[in-house]
Order: C-alpha cells, then sequence, then structure tokens
C-alpha cells in the first residue's frame, strides 16, 4: 500500500511528534499502541483520525504536535548503511541534473537510499530509475528506506548489484536521460555512461573532495564526449529570527561535497575550443594521489552495516498483515 502523504492519521502511517522541548520522535500508528517517554504516555488511538498538524496530550498534560515527516525529515533519521546525500545536495543534483518527470535515470552507488527517494519523487510514476550497487548489505540498507518511506517498493526503480563500468554498457547506447555517480572513483565510469547518454543527456558526480574533483573533470575533458565541466557546492545557514532578535544561526551545513556536471555530445562531435590559459602540467606521481587506495575510501564497519539493514528492514515491516512489502525489481 502506497503510504498517504495528506489526509487524516490512519493506522499505519508515519507520525512526527514534536514534544515540549522540540524533541523529536517519530512513530508508526497501531490500534491499542502507546508512546512511552518519562513524560507520560501518548495513546495511539488518541492520534488516529485526527488531521494533520493537530496537538494531543499526553497522560502528564504535556502536548505534541502530530505531523507526518517530510521527506527530509526522514532522510535525516533513517538508518544508514553508508554515508546519505545530504537533502541540500539531492535539491541540487535535481536541478542542475534537470531531472523530469518520466526521465530514465541511471544512479551510482545507492547507499542508502536517500538520492533514490528525491529521484523518485522527481521522475514520478511514468520515470524509471537503475540503481547500481557492488555491495548487497547497501542494496538492503535501500530497499527497505525507501520501501518504509513509500509504503512499496515501487515498480519503475530496480536495484542491480554489480560495478557501473561493468554492467551500463549491456543497455541500449543513448537510451538513459540522465546519470548520477556518487561513488569513489566516478572516471572510471565515463566511457559507459557517454555510451549510455543520449545526446544532451546530463552526467552528475558527487564528488567528496579536492583532489577527486580535479580527477573527474580533467577525465571528463579527456574523453572528448562531454561538455566542458561544470562544479560547485551547496551550503546552507539557517537563520534565527524572533520579533527583532535576526541573527544567523551559530550552526551550519557547510560543505558535504562538490557537484560536477557535463552534458554528452553527439557522437562524433568535437567541441570547440575556449581560450584558456595553459594547465599545468602534473606526473604520474600526482596522479597516483588521486587514486582510492591513496585517498582512503572511508567506509562503515560491516557489524555497522548489518545493524543497519535490520533495523531498515524491520520499520518497513511495521505495517498491516496483507499489505504490500516488496516488489520484486525488474531484471
Amino acid at each position: 500500500m502506497t503510504r498517504r502523504q495528506s489526509g487524516p492519521f490512519v493506522v499505519g502511517d508515519r507520525v512526527q511528534l514534536t514534544g515540549p522541548k522540540g524533541r523529536l520522535n517519530t512513530i508508526t500508528l497501531q490500534p491499542g499502541g502507546e508512546f512511552h517517554s518519562h513524560r507520560g504516555v501518548l495513546k495511539h488511538d488518541d492520534v488516529i483520525g485526527l488531521p494533520d498538524g493537530s496537538v494531543v496530550t499526553s497522560t502528564t498534560g504535556d502536548e505534541y504536535l502530530t505531523l507526518r515527516p517530510l521527506l527530509n525529515d526522514f532522510v535525516m533519521s533513517m538508518p544508514r548503511g553508508a554515508a546519505i546525500v545530504y537533502p541540500k545536495d539531492s535539491a541540487r543534483i535535481l536541478s542542475i541534473g534537470d531531472i523530469f518527470p518520466g526521465a530514465t535515470v541511471v544512479e551510482a552507488g545507492v547507499g542508502s537510499g536517500a538520492l533514490s527517494l528525491s529521484l523518485l519523487r522527481a521522475i514520478g510514476p511514468e520515470g524509471r530509475l537503475i540503481s547500481y550497487e557492488r555491495r548487497d548489505e547497501f542494496a538492503r540498507v535501500a530497499r527497505a528506506n525507501v520501501e518504509n518511506f513509500l509504503g512499496e517498493e515501487p515498480a519503475n526503480w530496480s536495484v542491480e548489484l554489480g560495478d557501473l563500468a561493468e554492467e551500463l554498457p549491456k543497455v541500449a547506447a543513448g537510451s538513459v536521460d540522465r546519470i548520477v555517480l556518487d561513488m569513489l572513483a566516478p572516471w572510471d565510469c565515463l566511457e559507459a555512461s557517454a555510451h549510455a547518454l543520449t545526446p544532451g543527456g546530463v552526467l552528475v558526480a558527487y564528488i567528496a573532495t579536492v583532489t577527486q574533483l580535479s580527477r573527474v573533470a580533467e577525465a571528463i575533458r579527456a574523453t572528448g564526449n562531454f561538455t566542458d565541466p561544470e562544479s560547485s557546492e551547496t551550503m546552507v545557514r539557517g537563520w534565527h529570527v524572533e520579533g527583532l532578535a535576526v541573527r544567523p544561526d551559530h550552526r551550519m551545513v557547510a560543505h558535504t561535497g562538490f557537484l560536477l556536471t557535463a552534458r554528452r555530445l553527439a557522437p562524433g562531435t568535437v567541441l570547440p575550443q575556449r581560450g584558456r590559459k595553459a594547465k599545468p602540467d602534473y606526473a604520474d606521481e600526482d596522479v597516483e594521489q588521486w587514486t582510492p587506495g591513496a585517498l582512503g575510501e572511508r567506509s562503515a564497519s560491516e557489524k555497522r552495516i548489518r545493524k543497519a539493514a535490520r533495523q531498515a528492514e524491520s520499520e518497513a515491516a511495521k505495517r498491516l498483515p496483507g499489505e504490500k512489502t516488496h516488489t520484486e525489481p525488474s531484471a
């Protein structure tokens, strides 16, 4: 059953409770269920049937605001097997990648499913998302998180286990509208991406470090298959606003990664040369500094990944008997 995003609360809905001190807790509504805290008990039956945005009272008289979690709320609190793409970067990817309804999009890797959720919303039911992931543990976490938020695993989403550089050449040439690479060594996938992308299609790379950014940009230029790459980063700073007390928040979501975009040229097209300064020389030992081994791939421990998978799958299973819980991905 697809999870509802509006209307009165019903059994099976996820509800975000905001307590007296602004503390957030998320519950899944069940008949006769109870939310316990040191500030008393809140009965699920008191929430079921209320409109979104209502206030309910616990047994101690404390008031709780009830709201359905937004995608941003869910992503920041869901179980993680790998580092997530932050909502600020997901929003930027949808914009600069021009992810449109009905698009065929390829994503690699799937991580914990945060970006997958944003991409699925953007392409709509008529689009198609193909996510490549090399590790089965990460794929398990992502599938469970997506199913948990949407209520089911979308029929237009497939998670393929394998290396993008080896699997993507198997798709029809020019059949993909957009490709998003979130991986340690995206330069290894440029030829496969050029094969799959339609002329004018957009390649987006989410990159963690400056050295990776440099190598990816130069590798894109070297293929001759893409426009000159453009790079950026996104920073978000909140503001405290109460009466005339207006100031920036003391904390902000600053650098999380770089975004680099380029568009696929028509086959055989030679990109016109721009006037630019000569590039500085670099030697093989400099390139070695960019390799995955030298960069030091940071990965969650096997124990943490297994725990995240169990937690995500447990959350996804908290629904009524007979509800749809899984749809096998298409081949």
